[in-house]
């Protein structure tokens, strides 16, 4: 028998394979779009995953501005925030965000954010997500894959 083959391989920042891909967020539900997005960003769905590294692909999202909320929560989930001085705690909902410029990508971040490792990875690992509110994105260079989000588990 080949022990060889029994061998737990271990990826570095070097030899992981990193693809590009685009996902369409047009009438997706905010929450189970981000926490595919989290796991296509940590590379859990690579048979090469290791959790100390950053193994996972980079996602491009388009269309932000078409994403949606269950229920109640457009006008009853709050985001706070805070300036750093006294009584500066600031209150907003997502339907008050989404008349901001960055709106849409400010609440797919914030989503992504909370469903990734809390550390110096996790802060890593955001810098590969892109989003973007309209059809149009500037990494055509990269030659992005078009992946259907909902096929993912």
């Amino acid at each position: 028998m080949n022990t060889l083959s029994y061998k737990t391989i271990s990826i570095n920042k070097e030899t992981a394979q990193k693809d590009w891909v685009v996902i369409d967020a047009t009438d997706q539900v905010v929450g189970r779009l981000c926490s595919k997005v989290a796991k296509l960003l940590r590379g859990k769905h690579k048979p090469s995953f290791t959790p100390h590294v950053d193994c996972g692909d980079n996602v491009i999202i388009i269309n932000a501005k078409k994403i949606v909320f269950t229920g109640k929560k457009e006008t009853d989930k709050v985001y706070t925030r805070y300036t750093g001085y006294p009584g500066g705690q600031r209150f907003n909902t997502p339907a008050s965000l989404r008349t901001k410029n960055d709106g849409a990508e400010r609440i797919i971040r914030h989503a992504v954010k909370g469903m990734l490792p809390k550390g110096i990875l996790g802060r890593h690992l955001l810098n590969n997500l892109y989003v973007y509110e309209g059809t149009e994105h500037n990494h055509q260079a990269q030659q992005p894959k078009a992946i259907d989000i909902n096929l993912f588990k």
